[in-house]
Order: structure tokens, then sequence, then C-alpha cells
């Protein structure tokens, strides 16, 4: 679009806000058709030239320079009626990225939608596994809502489907029904269906404290939350704080059972069931856990304690972690991790991990890339089930059981292929088990979408 035209366009959205402006550009006439255009939005402030007083308006003008005359209309919406307003609303909504790179919110423009913003991700992925060497073509989808109640309140809900291209499309698909005595149970593997695994209300004591109630993610770890998976339910209460450079976290809940997992139950003759589930220790289970982290500049450090109530006869582990990244150039990052189970029996009580990172990557910008590569050595004392990786190279532990300690080398990388729209990969290779099979490599490979 030519400068000029976008400048005629806006000045249709002030137009009787000015009345008078005297010509400020030499290169813009007095006979100049948008002349009146031009002057009016240079007398408001809506437009500048250039240092040597032209407007050069037949060039062609650029989305972040309309993005600022849109910002600056903005500034003065309440000097508009209800049509120009709802003009300058649309233009803020297309022009939203731009906006927000320039600083500018639009908080106005989501008010008059009735404080409700949705947004979403979508997932299709194939898995080639470790252990059962089972290939798996899978899919996922997630709706976020936020609901702004006040100034200080938001109330946060997220909708996940999962579903098994390789499986039927009934709910009750990879189930086993048992039934002993008078007594019968449904279990299995819950992946198709929809279910609610956010949904919290959120309260900000000013703009440093917050308190979170209800059901919300609860990561521990890195590499996509290694310990316990990307977002893992976690019911309960949380007292945050964040200003500056520095940022902590008390809370006390419970992990929940809708967690998808790969679950496989074997009965016996007598009855009996044994439940095989990487996730199923902490399912249930009641913990007590604080996060801390403080940003160096040259490095960011991060610890957290996690402390779990028996409340099922499962656990009364205590772990305590720390993770240190430190950022160097523009793009790269060394990150590491180490983890202690101080109550545990096990010899192996411990884990740890490094990383080297390369990322450039902007889901609005398509052909920016990371590249990860990881050393892993984790004892079966700090791995009590679920990860963020998407592959399934852990359940050589929870295959294994007892005193154990897996190495693995894994690749993780990322792609934007178009705006919105990622290829993520990863490859898990060269496994170490300290007793048992060593497990197979594994890789992933998922397109991604945000919405």
């Amino acid at each position: 679009m030519k400068k000029i035209l976008a400048i005629a366009a806006a000045a249709a959205l002030t137009a009787g806000v000015s009345a008078f402006a005297a010509n400020p550009f030499s290169d813009v006439s007095t006979d100049d058709w948008a002349y009146q255009a031009v002057s009016d939005l240079s007398d408001q402030g809506v437009v500048e030239g250039y240092p040597d007083g032209t407007f050069k308006g037949e060039r062609n003008i650029t989305r972040y320079e309309l993005a600022q005359i849109i910002a600056r209309l903005m500034a003065k919406e309440d000097q508009l009626n209800a049509e120009q307003r709802a003009t300058l609303d649309k233009l803020a909504g297309e022009y939203a990225d731009e906006l927000a790179n320039l600083g500018v919110r639009v908080s106005n423009l989501e008010k008059k939608v009735g404080n409700i913003y949705w947004s979403g991700d979508a997932r299709m992925r194939y898995k080639d596994n470790s252990y059962d060497k089972a290939d798996g073509w899978d899919g996922r989808m997630r709706i976020n809502v936020k609901g702004q109640v006040n100034d200080s309140t938001t109330i946060n809900g997220r909708l996940t489907y999962n579903m098994n291209f390789k499986g039927n499309d009934s709910n009750n698909a990879g189930k086993v029904t048992a039934k002993y005595g008078d007594d019968s149970a449904s279990f299995g593997d819950d992946d198709n269906g929809v279910y609610m695994d956010i949904l919290n209300v959120k309260h900000q004591f000013g703009k440093d404290v917050a308190v979170t109630l209800g059901r919300y993610a609860n990561n521990f770890g890195n590499q996509g939350s290694w310990r316990f998976g990307d977002s893992h339910d976690f019911d309960g209460a949380e007292l945050s704080y964040g200003a500056n450079k520095f940022n902590a976290a008390v809370g006390f809940g419970r992990f929940q059972t809708n967690y998808n997992s790969n679950t496989t139950y074997t009965i016996d003759d007598n009855g009996e069931i044994t439940k095989t589930d990487a996730n199923a220790l902490i399912d249930d289970q009641e913990a007590l856990y604080v996060k801390a982290g403080y940003d160096f500049n040259f490095a960011k450090l991060t610890a957290d304690y996690l402390k779990f109530e028996n409340n099922n006869d499962k656990l009364n582990d205590e772990l305590y972690g720390v993770d240190l990244a430190i950022p160097f150039g523009k793009a790269w990052n060394l990150q590491g991790e180490y983890v202690k189970n101080t109550t545990t029996d096990y010899s192996n009580d411990d884990a740890w991990n490094v990383g080297l990172q390369y990322s450039t990557l902007n889901w609005k910008k398509p052909g920016t890339f990371g590249l990860g590569v990881w050393y892993n050595d984790i004892g079966s004392a700090t791995y009590l089930g679920g990860s963020g990786l998407n592959t399934n190279i852990l359940d050589g532990i929870a295959a294994n059981k007892g005193d154990n300690e897996l190495k693995f080398w894994n690749v993780i990388g990322d792609v934007t292929l178009l705006k919105n729209v990622n290829l993520h990969a990863e490859y898990a290779f060269g496994a170490d088990l300290d007793k048992g099979s060593d497990p197979d490599d594994a890789w992933t490979v998922s397109l991604n979408y945000k919405f």
C-alpha cells in the first residue's frame, strides 16, 4: 500500500478531531488531493516526516510504520465516535504483533470482546518407541480460555483432547475391565476424549504477588520438564512472587490421575491387579513444593524442593533440584541440572544432565530454528514418572524395577515452517541401563500449530 493512501485512510478515523493544520512537509503541496489528511494527522502527532522535512507519500508503507500510526490513534481513542473506534479496533487486532513489538498493549480492545480471550494449540505426532518398538500416530488439541474478572483477578482454563490414530474412536479404547468377587473396576489408557487439565483462579496482589487456586500446570526439571511432564495436572494452591530478576513460589496440593499416560494392568489367577505405569507413583499424591530463581544476567539459577506426603502409602520422598543456564553469544545456551532424593534407600538416588543449545526460534518468524544436544544420567530414585520428552526412553527405568540407573543422549530440534506452525523432532540414543537390557534408540517427529 502506498503511504499516501494509508494516511488518507487513517485521516478518515479522525475526521472532525482537528479543524486546522499548517503545511508541515515540503513535498506535500496544498494542491495535493491528500493534503488535508496529511496535515491534519501531522498536527495531531499521528504521522511524522523525515529529517529533511519531506513526507515521501509515494513510497510503500511498512507494517511497522502503520502500526506506529495505529498506536498513536489508539492514544486518541476517547476522541473518536463509535464507528471510528470499531474500525480502529479491527486495525489493532490485525497489527497486534507489531503493536506488541512496539510495547503497546491492546487491553482496551480486549475489553470490548467480553473480557474473554481464546487461544490454543494442536499437534500431530509420530513416535518410534524404544521398548515395545510399536510405532504410533497420535494427535492432541488444547483450547485455552482466560476470563478477566477485574483488573486483579482472572479465571484460567484449558480443555485437552487426545486421540490415538491407530486405535478406535471409543473413549474406552485400550481399557481393561477386571472383575473379581463382587467388585469390578475399569482401567486403561484414557487417550481419547476431552478432559479439563487446567481450571484455576489467579488473583494479583499488586504487581509482584499472586495467589493461584485450583488445577494448574506444575513442572519440575528442564528439557520440557523431564521429571514430571510438561503440564502435569496439579490441584492445589500456590503463592508466587516475582520482581525484577527474582521469582519464587510455594504451593501445596495433589497430583492428578487424569494425566495422559501409557498404563497397563496385569490380572493374575487370584484376581490381583498389578499396575505398570511410569506415572503411577505420583498419581493422586499430595505434595509440598518450593521454587525460586534468579537472573544474574550472565547466568540463570533456579532451585526447587518437593516433598510428598505419602497419603496413599506410595511415596514419602523428598527431592532437591538445582538448574543453571549460562547464555553466551546471541543464541547459545549451556544448561545443566542436578536432582537428589534424600529419603530413598536406593543407591542411585540422584540424577543430572547437561545440554548445549542453539536457538533463534520464533513461532512468528518462518525459518527460525533451535537445536540442542543433552547427556542424561538418571537414577531410579529420582524418576517418579512422567516426562516432557516426547520419546519413551525413560521407560527403561520403569520397565526394570529396583535400584537402577539409566544413561542416554538425546537431540531435540525445532523449526518454524510458517507463522505459528512448528516442526519438532527428538532422537534418544546411546542408552546404557545399569541393570537389565539397554533400551533401543527412540525418535519422534511432530507438526505443531498455535491459534
